[in-house]
């Protein structure tokens, strides 16, 4: 449903009202003020003759005044300065003012920007049970911060040692044997297997015996896929060249210099 269009100034002295009810409800940049009183009239002179009269008198601030002001508003409530400069930019503040602003808070109030990131992450996190490394690195770069002033936070927080990754998280609910045999399934022979599921950050401590279980109950048999895995290719292994390469591919699928072998061993009637 469309809202209905807003009723035009007749007067300068509707468009004045209009400013201030909008600076009554928060402060605004002069570009912001600027295109809601241009909602109000298309008269330019009215808006800009209302626009020096509300500077003049204070109740509007230039961009400079608003980015300092803005600035020690965001430092009281812990936002770093990455997210200050994102958002002055995104109401029109030029970034030689953010920055000069920002400086200039830092300085007056004297600002750490890692004692502020420690101070956030010990404030929001008594614990990171219930989330992960990702979600708060993702967490803190939004509210402004740094990779290091993070990286600062993370390391004097007191339960650091309870933060994991989502690959670590997910590992820990993996089941070894399920995966062996899934990527058994693929095609993968025990070399390439045992590498990714390390690379997952799967515990593979028991990973021999596992496979050692799986091959007695029939679940896996590395020699019969390493020989399907070579059908599935047409390698002429009566020419060396054509039988290096097979053999290398095998070796790169992860199998064993025994399993190979005897994949290339001609089936005897």
């Amino acid at each position: 449903m469309q809202s209905k269009p807003l009723r035009q100034a007749k007067t300068i002295e509707n468009v004045f009202n209009s400013a201030y009810w909008h600076l009554g409800q928060q402060d605004f940049t002069i570009n912001e003020i600027r295109t809601k009183l241009a909602r109000k009239t298309d008269n330019l002179e009215w808006i800009d003759t209302v626009l020096a009269r509300l500077i003049e008198s204070g109740y509007l601030k230039n961009d400079f005044d608003f980015a300092v002001r803005y600035c020690e508003l965001a430092f009281s409530h812990e936002t770093g300065k990455g997210a200050i400069k994102r958002k002055l930019q995104l109401r029109g503040v030029s970034v030689a003012e953010i920055d000069t602003a920002i400086e200039q808070v830092m300085h007056e109030q004297n600002v750490d920007s890692f004692e502020m990131a420690t101070a956030r992450l010990q404030n929001k996190f008594e614990n990171f049970y219930g989330t992960n490394k990702e979600k708060i690195y993702s967490q803190m770069t939004t509210k402004g911060f740094t990779r290091a002033e993070i990286d600062h936070a993370l390391s004097l927080h007191p339960q650091v040692d309870t933060l994991r990754s989502k690959l670590v998280i997910k590992a820990e609910k993996t089941d070894l044997k399920t995966e062996i045999i899934k990527l058994f399934n693929k095609g993968k022979g025990k070399t390439l297997i045992m590498q990714e599921l390390k690379q997952r950050l799967i515990d593979v401590s028991d990973f021999e015996d596992v496979v050692y279980q799986l091959t007695l109950t029939e679940d896996v048999d590395f020699y019969l896929s390493c020989k399907t895995q070579l059908a599935k290719k047409r390698y002429d292994l009566s020419d060396y060249k054509e039988k290096s390469k097979a053999y290398a591919y095998l070796s790169r699928k992860g199998f064993d210099s025994d399993e190979i072998k005897e994949a290339m061993t001609p089936d005897v009637e």
